[in-house]
């Protein structure tokens, strides 16, 4: 989840409203129409290029996915490609057993649309249309929230990515027979990982749209068509395409609902699907980032494409600021949950010797996973429930895949201690953030115990066992 690599501090700042968009944070307003050629980032005027001045980020990202090449990669973003590659494999794997039943429901359904053998979906190795394919794969990495993520971007990257990249190289080796090796693959998938997560760290306001499908497609549509080659324009016209095709809000998330793993799925296959289109030559919007009703103003609302440029410029992979999720949960509650487990290992602190915790935290933890227990709730709402996972963690050291059995689920222990877990604001506002954040136990003899972080687990850094 965002933003969590550098804290409160200076997060979120600049909100950088650009074009016709007017700022919500009380500046003066802007008006540059479709083609003044005005923006405003950060804060200051700018000229957009073939004005005479400054990139703006539709263009760079364009020239970026069109002209990076295997030999640009350092060996650590090479290796780093590959860890995650494996990771995001592992967890689709497991994505396709039995503790995800809704997976037959999307394999049966996406083999109803249509019979192909473009590519196939994992595990059980049916052939269908590339599209269908992805999206059951799609389906399959982000049905646990067990998949890495780029906590400053607020993007699993590789759920959409890998799965929608995956079959495009099946399809162009089965399909127009022409094999993709490695060095192709690899390229493409930091071409797509870079679209999306330099889209997603533009945002500077609480989300109301699913970035991780949103920006993954975006970032997926880039990665295909650089895997065929394709020039800037049909470039420009499959982004635009997949533009169109977007889907994802939040409310899947407010109700923990799983339906939120489907909309990655749904966008694994629009960016297949606008491919196609493309390529057949099917005229698309042009300014799908920076238009009036671009992706940016629109769906971002409020936005700074200022660091976007700079790290494009330093030439930096943003695979090497992918984190492995450490515990299968939504991220917003890994550090409460890695605090947990330090004070448990501490102080011995068991379900039935804690008398309540609070956790002071910024509002997106608690806009994120700080909802109610629920009796007989869902699997994808138990993981964004905080009061249960840390439960959780009391009763059995730590939050795995078994945590979400039906007996757990239904534990009368976990479901009185929830009872228990209050989460309170910090003096941390931005919008975006995910730590610092503090916990204070009180024991049932009436001590307490207090821990602070101003990290979490879940980052780069994070070397998993």
């Amino acid at each position: 989840m965002p933003d969590a690599g550098r804290g409160c501090a200076g997060q979120g700042a600049g909100p950088g409203a650009m074009g016709w968009r007017i700022r919500r944070l009380g500046a003066t307003p802007l008006w540059a129409g479709a083609g003044a050629g005005q923006w405003r980032q950060s804060g200051r005027l700018e000229r957009h290029v073939g004005a005479g001045g400054l990139m703006r980020l539709t263009e760079a990202l364009l020239q970026h996915a069109r002209t990076l090449r295997f030999e640009d990669l350092s060996a650590e973003a090479i290796a780093a490609t590959k860890v995650f590659v494996m990771d995001s494999a592992a967890v689709g794997l497991s994505g396709s057993g039995p503790q995800v039943p809704l997976t037959q429901t999307v394999r049966r359904s996406a083999a109803s649309y249509g019979s192909g053998n473009a590519a196939r979906v994992w595990v059980t190795g049916e052939a269908l249309p590339a599209a269908s394919a992805a999206m059951v794969n799609g389906y399959q990495i982000h049905s646990q929230e067990f998949d890495c993520v780029h906590m400053p971007a607020v993007v699993h990257p590789l759920a959409v990515i890998q799965s929608a990249l995956i079959a495009a190289a099946e399809q162009r080796a089965n399909v127009d027979g022409v094999p993709v090796d490695g060095k192709a693959l690899i390229t493409a998938l930091n071409v797509a990982v870079d679209v999306a997560t330099l889209i997603g760290i533009s945002g500077r306001v609480a989300m109301r749209f699913f970035r991780p499908s949103m920006c993954g497609a975006l970032g997926a549509a880039a990665g295909i068509a650089h895997l065929h080659g394709a020039d800037e324009e049909l470039l420009r016209r499959t982004l635009g395409l997949t533009y169109s095709h977007l889907s994802g809000t939040m409310q899947a998330h407010v109700e923990g609902s799983p339906t939120l793993a489907l909309q990655v799925a749904l966008n694994s296959r629009a960016a297949l699907s606008c491919w196609e289109l493309a390529r057949n030559g099917f005229p698309a919007p042009r300014e799908m980032l920076e238009g009036p009703f671009g992706y940016l103003p629109l769906i971002e609302g409020e936005f700074d494409v200022g660091p976007s440029l700079q790290k494009l410029a330093a030439r930096e992979a943003q695979i090497l600021t992918v984190s492995h999720k450490v515990f299968p949960t939504g991220g917003a509650a890994h550090a409460a949950q890695d605090m947990l487990m330090e004070l448990r290992q501490q102080h011995g602190l068991k379900l039935d010797n804690v008398a309540s915790i609070e956790l002071q935290a910024p509002p997106l933890v608690r806009r994120l996973v700080g909802r109610s227990y629920q009796p007989a709730m869902e699997t994808s709402y138990a993981r964004l429930c905080l009061p249960f996972l840390l439960g959780t963690v009391l009763l059995d050291g730590k939050v795995g895949l078994s945590a979400y059995a039906p007996d757990k689920l239904a534990d009368a222990q976990l479901a009185a201690f929830a009872n228990q877990v209050s989460l309170v604001p910090n003096d941390c506002d931005d919008p975006n953030a995910l730590v610092p954040q503090s916990m204070t136990i009180t024991l049932r003899d009436g001590s307490t115990t207090a821990l602070t972080t101003p990290r979490v687990p879940s980052m780069p850094a994070t070397v998993l066992p």
